[in-house]
């Protein structure tokens, strides 16, 4: 009896069960979300003209000062002109010497026209002075081209900048031979405002920003365009894209896309490397969730969505890109759902959670009040 009597008493109270997790919820509602991309490339001049040597000379003169503004039609560099002042005033007696053989040949023919029409002397005499004229009209005629090529030679002895812009660094130095050969190149001088910015764009890239652009209503081509220095900061003036290549390269499977960009104060170079903000404008009516609301799962991406009773249910969406902290979903949640923000990981299908207060709203109540 004392064994039955005692059995009851062995038995242990039954354990209470958990609370239901605390949970911070996030009612859905849609905002128009800015949509944009970026580009990583290089900036280029959209002139980059050579200074080459076209004849061969020595360097006599450098008249520019490394790294300034050169205007076009500035002296650069002179050649040692000696040789084809010398060379011109070959030219010019060779041509003086063919003008005066023209004039014999001409009075030859004027004194022989009579007299052959007199029968005085052969006409075989009339048709060669006649035919010496066309040689000598001839010879002028090529002495004109040895001393004019001549006078161009002598031009080019002078080399002016055949643009405006910022020069770089000189090529030769004085006394040096140019132009032997080859035309050597002695600087080059680069346009900088507008500056040109150069990018290849993938496929897969390309087709993105032509659907962003499609959901904001507006063309790839006149988005504005803001240039990120590489400090981190803006560049103050807005661009424009002024060029896509007609073809994708089939070797690497990427476009050829060109924007342009104000360089007044002439602080961008070329081949600075630079990124470039696509504000492909906002995309109206969009629900978006913070990322830590987002649940992976075998290659789907679901959300915990909060019913009337505080249970909790999988639910299953099809997110979009990024923006900030928050995560687009296009297809899966509408305005006046309430998903779960904080918490996912103490949450199973089906459980009642205690709902706290919407995270906007905790974060707002969060904050000092203001004086």
């Amino acid at each position: 009896m004392l064994a039955v009597l005692a059995t009851p008493a062995c038995k242990k109270p039954e354990a209470a069960p958990p609370p239901p997790p605390v949970v911070e919820v996030m009612e859905i509602s849609t905002t128009d979300v800015p949509l944009s991309t970026t580009l990583i490339g290089q900036l280029d001049s959209p002139g980059n003209v050579e200074v080459r040597a076209r004849v061969e000379g020595f360097v006599d003169k450098m008249l520019f000062v490394e790294g300034t503004e050169v205007a076009q039609g500035d002296m650069l560099f002179e050649l040692d002109k000696k040789p084809f002042i010398e060379r011109l005033a070959a030219a010019s007696g060779m041509l003086a010497e063919a003008e005066a053989a023209l004039h014999k040949y001409e009075r030859d023919v004027a004194r022989l026209t009579p007299l052959v029409a007199n029968r005085a002397v052969p006409q075989q005499d009339l048709d060669n002075a006649l035919a010496s004229v066309d040689v000598g009209k001839a010879g002028v005629e090529s002495a004109k081209a040895r001393m004019e090529s001549a006078q161009i030679d002598l031009g080019y002895t002078d080399i002016k900048a055949p643009v405006s812009g910022l020069i770089g660094a000189k090529q030769v130095s004085i006394g040096e031979l140019v132009g032997k050969g080859e035309p050597t190149l002695m600087a080059t001088i680069s346009a900088l405002d507008p500056i040109w910015f150069y990018c290849n764009v993938s496929e897969v890239e390309y087709f993105q920003a032509r659907e962003k652009s499609k959901l904001t209503g507006k063309q790839v081509e006149d988005v504005p365009l803001t240039l990120i220095l590489p400090n981190g900061k803006e560049h103050s003036d807005p661009g424009k894209f002024v060029f896509i290549d007609r073809a994708v390269d089939t070797k690497t499977g990427t476009l050829r896309v060109r924007a342009e960009f104000p360089n007044k104060e002439k602080l961008l170079r070329p081949g600075m490397f630079a990124r470039v903000r696509v504000d492909l404008g906002k995309r109206p009516n969009t629900v978006t969730v913070p990322e830590r609301a987002i649940v992976g799962l075998q290659g789907k991406t679901f959300v915990w969505l909060i019913d009337d009773d505080d249970k909790a249910t999988q639910h299953a969406v099809q997110t979009g890109e990024q923006v900030g902290p928050r995560i687009i979903v296009n297809e899966g949640l509408q305005a006046g759902d309430c998903i779960i923000v904080e918490g996912v990981h103490k949450v199973r299908e089906g459980i009642q959670v205690n709902a706290g207060a919407p995270a906007e709203k905790a974060a707002a109540a969060n904050k000092p009040a203001k004086e």
